[in-house]
């Protein structure tokens, strides 16, 4: 079977049972994505599949020959890192790191989610979905830290948005709405 993760080719033969999660990480030896629960509970798997984060603990790897996956590793590398993991150094977005790789996946899927106007479940408006504290916690949700790190979590990602636009469109989504109305 063929995979593309990372933006590199692999060729590999898992039993049809194994995870996309336990490919990467036996198979061939992308151990950053981790393995907490191992029932989709915890969010420490967090992969982006095709631009869309997915707990890769419950995704048949077979599933996914021919997408573009994307793990920790592929985000950024000690020497070039991507916004998100160098603002998590910079506001200690983890403590003990065994949920920082898939925080940070589950941040950049997050922050595209926003920037293509989805709303989450405590968007108030459904039209405009807005980018504040709450909305970055609930879009979270699913990443479970031990360690209780959220608010610094939540200022790295605040951050990386404020600097990349992803506050902007969400407050032109509620703009354009606003004008659509009057």
């Amino acid at each position: 079977m063929h995979f593309t993760i990372n933006g590199q080719s692999y060729q590999a033969e898992p039993d049809i049972r194994t995870s996309l999660l336990d490919l990467c990480r036996e198979h061939l030896g992308l151990t950053g994505s981790k393995k907490g629960c191992d029932h989709g509970q915890c969010g420490a798997c967090t992969m982006l599949v095709n631009g869309r984060r997915i707990n890769s603990c419950l995704s048949l790897a077979v599933m996914h020959q021919d997408d573009e996956i994307v793990t920790i590793e592929g985000l950024g590398t000690p020497d070039d890192l991507h916004p998100l993991q160098a603002a998590f150094v910079r506001h200690d977005g983890y403590q003990c790191g065994y949920c920082t790789p898939g925080q940070i996946c589950s941040a950049v899927g997050m922050m595209d989610e926003v920037k293509k106007g989805w709303p989450s479940h405590v968007t108030d408006d459904l039209d405009a979905p807005r980018f504040d504290d709450g909305e970055i916690s609930e879009r979270m949700s699913g990443n479970l830290c031990r360690c209780a790190a959220y608010p610094n979590i939540v200022d790295a990602i605040r951050e990386v948005a404020e600097a990349n636009g992803t506050v902007d469109v969400a407050l032109r989504h509620s703009n354009t709405k606003a004008e659509a109305e009057a």
